[in-house]
């Protein structure tokens, strides 16, 4: 139950990151908002080290840092595919691929299931799907690129997943160093293509806080739980993005997606029960 919790909070934290992150690239060039993003993840993760701990090893080295390579990826993907839009219809499609490959991963591994979490897994696959069911068609671009969001969220979240349990923060630690290393050098190298745009700093900053404080909630949750489980209900997430869509932007939200919100809570509910 507490791992339960602990990826609803992830979810949660994920949509209202991705809105921002998304917000905040359709006012300058997504690399000005990651570059933004990424070190106030980092400076996060450094504040909670003296609280919770971190451990150097050889595996969160490797993990963490293979999970800020994939995480540098989603940033610049995620916020570039939510600043094409339309956000209530790419945002659910991005988290559909990023659920399956982790589900896929934990039930290779040996996770079991109980009759409840058969029902439930797949259910709230299906609630995703019924989230992005908006009217509004994205274009192949912004289709290719929430796929591609999806798988880079996915092997940061498996990375995580296979770091050492008695790591504490080190993997967040390492893999946001790489993540932001890599965003400073590729803004470094296509400085000329940026644009002359400030990016929005509070928005970019308030993105990777709450990056940074899912990314915490998911490890919590995925060394506590199935990591098939966790990553489902984190993937969730969506619903927090459509809803501030709809909040803020008047973006439009369907009878379809109404009923994967509710779809959603049921699945949830199922997940607990096993």
């Amino acid at each position: 139950m507490i791992a339960l919790l602990l990826a609803l909070g992830s979810s949660l934290a994920y949509g209202c990151a991705d809105f921002l992150g998304g917000l905040g690239a359709r006012r300058a060039h997504v690399l000005r908002t990651v570059m933004v993003a990424a070190p106030a993840s980092l400076a996060v993760e450094l504040l909670l080290w003296p609280f919770l701990g971190a451990s150097f090893g050889t595996g969160a080295l490797v993990w963490g840092a293979a999970s800020g390579v994939a995480s540098a990826a989603a940033f610049a993907l995620l916020y570039r595919t939510l600043a094409i839009g339309p956000m209530n219809v790419l945002s659910p499609v991005t988290a559909l691929v990023s659920a399956m490959l982790p589900a896929g991963v934990g039930l290779v591994q040996g996770e079991h299931l109980g009759a409840a979490g058969l029902v439930g897994l797949p259910l709230a696959l299906a609630a995703v799907v019924l989230v992005s069911a908006g009217s509004a068609r994205p274009t192949r671009t912004a289709l290719l690129l929430a796929l591609g969001a999806g798988a880079a969220i996915a092997l940061q979240l498996v990375c995580l997943h296979q770091a050492p349990a008695d790591s504490g923060v080190a993997p967040l630690i390492v893999g946001r160093t790489v993540s932001s290393a890599v965003t400073l050098a590729a803004a470094g190298l296509m400085h000329r293509r940026l644009g002359p745009e400030k990016p929005a700093y509070a928005m970019s900053a308030a993105a990777g806080v709450l990056d940074s404080l899912a990314n915490l909630l998911f490890l919590l949750a995925v060394r506590g739980g199935d990591l098939a489980v966790v990553a489902v209900v984190t993937a969730l997430y969506p619903a927090g993005t459509v809803l501030l869509a709809r909040t803020v932007l008047a973006e439009r939200v369907h009878r379809g997606q109404l009923v994967g919100l509710g779809t959603a809570a049921v699945a949830v509910s199922l997940l607990a029960l096993a």
